[in-house]
């Protein structure tokens, strides 16, 4: 039998009513499933008096909080398409997905209202609630409304291939896509994950990663919420409050980017108690051996990477705590129900499923799954290129090796082309940051009249000695880099700009390439 999120839930609760379900670490909030239930269901019924009905979108512009996991929850009860907006987007952005997405109600908080300030009187037709004290003038109280509200049960019919939710690209190449989710994608896609990171029902999970991503959302929150066990629930990352939480709280298990588990790794590691945690999910990129020696080592973990995209729900492969270092820069294996293949891209878009090239060589990613996305909202032709004959077409370039395990190069967009030769920029990535004084790094291609595009690396150092000629000097030296590979400028800078899920927005670095060219 499929279920739907809502049927999750309630079964969930049914079964541990009070087993503590979440805590809010910023209002210290602690919520057996049975009163979260009771919460879920005081908003589902505030929904549906204030005229939201099934397909009806509900926006929320929220850090990490108990109220974006009781709206998440609502929706699902009442057919609603819940809407998660990326927290980092300035004004004139969330207007783009508010206009894209057409909600009939949006869900802020305060630390966000000067992006909702500018734009709100261009969307007369949308209801603006605030989850803080202070109101303006138009807005309401989110828990004024409630408050007072009936916590009865909801007896709305809804279906495991309705719409779930529109969860919008990062964004990693330009403007965000509206992807739509079903809920059995969504049930489907938390059996995997449970499934393939081992979570059990004494897991303490830290919500540390936006939830508004899918990464959180669907391979950490909803998982633990399926099987009944607690999310810890932390308003934004900080690397001391993560470890101070982890101690306290006896946190098990947390899903980060490399970024974020560096940055725990800088922090004096002796000053906590961090026995209780006993696996790191990450995401977004592969972990350098340096990194994972470094986790397992200093933070004690069995670390568990997945590869995914927002399309596939989003996780498709898993690489297991064994495999980190004999498979190092694996995205893993092929989970449980998704077939990937590697076949010859096709420059329109539409790579034929069945050109599949021999294991080792590159190509493009294309995948199926029970968790693939419907479609985009509203973008019929993108549709039916990224879904192509059945099958998700990715973007991405990589390779399968002869034990099936996927390799991801980088995106067809990023390739470079110098002098004639194809040039991944991840294996440039690679080198530069095996330097113990890089911190981060992201190569890219620079127009140039000669060679058509030279290589070009932007760096932040951890060691402010650090100099292009150093750099230079290990490409060079590199036995695993071709010398027409190498960076021929090296571009130092404060910070790469990211994502929500940790992606480097490659496009934006291009922005300030062009910048400098046309100056």
């Amino acid at each position: 039998m499929t279920m739907t999120i809502g049927k999750i839930f309630d079964l969930t609760v049914s079964k541990y009513p009070n087993k503590e379900a979440i805590y809010d670490v910023r209002k210290d909030l602690r919520y057996t499933y049975k009163e979260w239930s009771e919460e879920v269901n005081k908003l589902a019924n505030v929904l549906l008096d204030h005229g939201i009905r099934k397909g009806d979108r509900v926006t929320t512009y929220l850090y990490n909080t108990e109220e974006l996991a009781t709206v998440f929850f609502a929706c699902a009860k009442i057919g609603a398409v819940f809407n998660p907006v990326n927290f980092r987007l300035m004004a004139e952005e969330l207007a783009f997905i508010l206009s894209d997405a057409e909600p009939k109600v949006v869900i802020f908080e305060e630390l966000l209202q000067s992006s909702i300030d500018p734009i709100a009187e261009r969307f007369q037709q949308t209801a603006f609630w605030t989850i803080n004290d202070h109101t303006p003038t138009y807005a309401e109280s989110y828990h004024e409304k409630v408050k007072s509200a009936s916590n009865k049960g909801i007896a709305a019919s809804v279906e495991p291939d309705d719409i779930y939710a529109i969860m919008y690209t990062s964004g990693t190449t330009g403007r965000p896509k509206g992807v739509l989710h079903r809920h059995r994608d969504m049930t489907e896609q938390s059996l995997v994950v449970i499934n393939s990171v081992q979570y059990n029902i004494n897991d303490n999970g830290l919500v540390t990663a936006p939830m508004f991503h899918c990464a959180e959302l669907h391979c950490a929150f909803l998982p633990r919420v399926h099987i009944g066990a607690k999310n810890t629930i932390l308003h934004q990352f900080d690397a001391k409050k993560v470890l101070e939480l982890i101690e306290k709280e006896k946190v098990t298990i947390l899903f980060a980017a490399p970024t974020m588990w560096n940055m725990l790794l800088q922090e004096n590691l002796d000053d906590y108690n961090i026995e209780s945690l006993a696996t790191g999910l990450y995401g977004a990129a592969p972990m350098a051996p340096s990194l994972v020696f470094a986790c397992q080592e200093k933070l004690g973990v069995r670390l568990v990477q997945a590869y995914g995209m927002t399309e596939m729900g989003p996780a498709i492969t898993f690489l297991s705590d064994e495999d980190q270092i004999r498979k190092a820069g694996s995205a893993g294996v092929a989970a449980i129900n998704h077939e990937i293949r590697i076949v010859v891209p096709n420059e329109d878009g539409r790579s034929d499923p069945n050109a599949i090239v021999p294991a080792g060589e590159t190509g493009e990613i294309i995948v199926r799954g029970p968790s693939m996305m419907k479609g985009y909202f509203k973008r019929e032709e993108a549709s039916e290129q990224a879904l192509a004959e059945g099958w998700y077409h990715s973007g991405d370039i990589g390779y399968l090796d002869d034990e099936g395990f996927l390799y991801v190069k980088d995106r067809v967009d990023d390739m470079i082309i110098s002098g004639g030769e194809n040039i991944y920029p991840r294996e440039v990535e690679d080198i530069i940051h095996s330097h113990a004084g890089v911190l981060d790094v992201a190569v890219l291609g620079q127009p140039d009249d000669h060679w058509g595009e030279i290589v070009t690396a932007f760096v932040v150092k951890k060691d402010p000695n650090v100099t292009e000629e150093e750099l230079d000097e290990l490409c060079k030296s590199s036995e695993e880099l071709a010398n027409y590979k190498r960076p021929r400028k090296y571009m130092f800078c404060e910070q790469l700009p990211r994502n929500a899920s940790g992606k480097i927005q490659k496009f934006v670095l291009r922005k300030e390439l062009d910048g400098i060219i046309s100056e």
